[in-house]
């Protein structure tokens, strides 16, 4: 009698060590693709009209394009051409972020030794649903006694947009 109880456990326990050696579930996969985000830029940043003096000073030209000088002067009779830099960027319903170089050299056409930089750059987005605008200002910093001249830098800077 026990062998055969013996037996008989050996066969249950058997069994319930085989009785289940695998399962599977089926597992639904997605990908949601997006557009890429894209950046225009429709305006140029431009300081306008600066008096220099003999000592150095900055102007500040904000996103909204008010200038304020310090050190140096602007008229407001001849104020040139003012604007902030405006670039479009068209992003979906997605959050992105906005990089700017820390500084950037304008040189004067006639003596390319001669240069202004611009830093502190600043940003306004005026935000949309699926397209933004963004207004970007900046600080043009002067030396004393700066040499009177167009300045430019045929280059231009990179204004980068990507997604969070």
């Amino acid at each position: 009698m026990k062998n055969y109880l013996f037996i008989l456990f050996i066969s249950l326990f058997g069994f319930s060590l085989c009785a289940q050696n695998s399962a599977s579930a089926t597992v639904n996969s997605r990908a949601t693709v997006i557009d890429p985000i894209k950046i225009d830029k429709t305006v140029d940043l431009d300081f306008g009209n600066v008096i220099s003096a003999y000592n150095p000073g900055q102007v500040i030209l904000s996103p909204d394009g008010s200038r304020v000088a310090y050190g140096v002067q602007i008229s407001n009779s001849i104020p040139g051409t003012v604007n902030p830099a405006e670039a479009v960027v068209t992003h979906g319903n997605n959050n992105y972020a906005i990089t700017l170089p820390e500084q950037f050299t304008l040189y004067n056409q006639e003596n390319p030794n001669q240069i202004l930089t611009i830093d502190q750059f600043t940003v306004a987005p005026q935000q949309g649903n699926v397209t933004d605008i963004i207004k970007i200002g900046g600080t043009l910093n002067l030396e004393a006694n700066q040499t009177s001249g167009f300045y430019t830098n045929s280059s231009g800077f990179n204004v980068t947009v990507s997604y969070n």
